[in-house]
């Protein structure tokens, strides 16, 4: 039985909310306040994380922000609030999803399956990618170049392992929003600039060929050399 980690202030939302997801076949913990459930997250390993923005004692970017330093378990963003600027920091800080208030509880659980299902099928793949001085283990999350483990963020991760499952395909930052962070977005596609930015500096501050090409005008892809 898959667990959900529900972070809500409001007692009736998260009443409903944990109502639809048990009747889904769920076990569900909650949390009213942001410390509440980083000491949760941290005392056991939920399967997704259903996290509201606006939380006492500590928001939800922070709390985000937290569990991400130690685990890539996945999180749906709740909240009132639909400001583009908060679905691009929620995105930023390496949510999977993202939902607004008022929503339809059957959404909301048809989210969570999806992202776990995204989550099951990434753990299925192949473990392994290896490119001459890049190695890529989806297994432990890890990545070498020539021989040292150089360190990123989970959202990084995924971002290069998608690209590099499928080399020399063009992708547009549309299309890897939508599978890299599985989530239908809406407005400005930045974020995806930003990742691949961060992404570039770091192999290449460890030595690494340009992995990660532009193609001007369509998106990105991943190149490997002949």
């Amino acid at each position: 039985m898959e667990t959900i980690l529900v972070v809500e202030d409001e007692e009736p939302v998260r009443d409903l909310v944990s109502m639809y997801l048990k009747k889904e076949g769920f076990q569900v913990e909650t949390a009213e306040d942001g410390e509440k459930a980083l000491v949760m997250a941290r005392s056991f390993t939920p399967d997704l994380i259903l996290l509201d923005l606006m939380l006492p004692k500590l928001d939800g970017w922070t709390v985000c922000k937290e569990i991400r330093k130690t685990t890539s378990v996945p999180i749906i963003m709740l909240t009132a609030r639909g400001e583009e600027f908060d679905r691009v920091l929620g995105l930023e800080m390496g949510a999977d999803d993202y939902i607004t208030k008022p929503f339809s509880p059957r959404e909301m659980v048809a989210r969570v399956k999806a992202v776990l299902r995204r989550t099951k099928q990434a753990g299925e793949q192949n473990a392994l990618l290896s490119f001459p001085g890049l190695l890529i283990d989806h297994s432990a999350s890890r990545v070498e170049v020539d021989g040292r483990e150089i360190q990123l963020t989970p959202k990084e991760f995924e971002l290069l392992w998608f690209l590099a499952s499928h080399p020399r395909r063009v992708y547009s930052r549309e299309q890897l929003l939508e599978y890299v962070w599985g989530y239908a977005y809406p407005g400005d596609p930045r974020t995806v600039d930003t990742h691949i930015k961060r992404l570039r500096e770091k192999l290449k501050n460890n030595g690494a060929k340009n992995f990660i090409v532009t193609v001007w005008g369509k998106g990105y892809r991943f190149e490997v050399a002949e």
